[in-house]
């Protein structure tokens, strides 16, 4: 780890303004960053995850994920239209039901990995 080098004006180096200059030329621009932490919100609730890992396995229909979860239908749909406005789920219309998927397969291993490797 290198020192802070702070000048007499109590502000970082020249050669540390052009590091970090170079590292923010780097990072995602402010609209990339809001889609980001959307998506970070969205994984963050239990339930959305057990959805998430419930869909691992392809597609399931309302009715299905209601059922493993054990909750009522209006919950049910309001973690999906959560995960569904972050573009982590794909969805079809058969009928009165609404089937759900992955839009990334690989979501769960991610996730998996994210956590297991912090």
């Amino acid at each position: 780890m290198k020192p802070c080098e702070i000048n007499e004006e109590g502000k970082p180096s020249c050669t540390q303004i052009e590091d970090l200059e170079k590292i923010l030329a780097e990072m995602p621009n402010e609209e990339e960053m809001q889609k980001n932490a959307d998506i970070i919100k969205a994984l963050a609730d239990p339930t959305r995850l057990k959805i998430i890992y419930l869909l691992k396995n392809g597609e399931l229909c309302v009715c299905e994920i209601m059922a493993a979860l054990e909750k009522p239908q209006p919950t049910v749909s309001h973690h999906l239209n959560i995960l569904k406005n972050a573009r982590l789920l794909k969805w079809r219309k058969e009928g009165v039901w609404i089937h759900y998927k992955l839009s990334n397969p690989k979501l769960p291993d991610s996730l998996k990995q994210l956590v297991e490797n912090p």
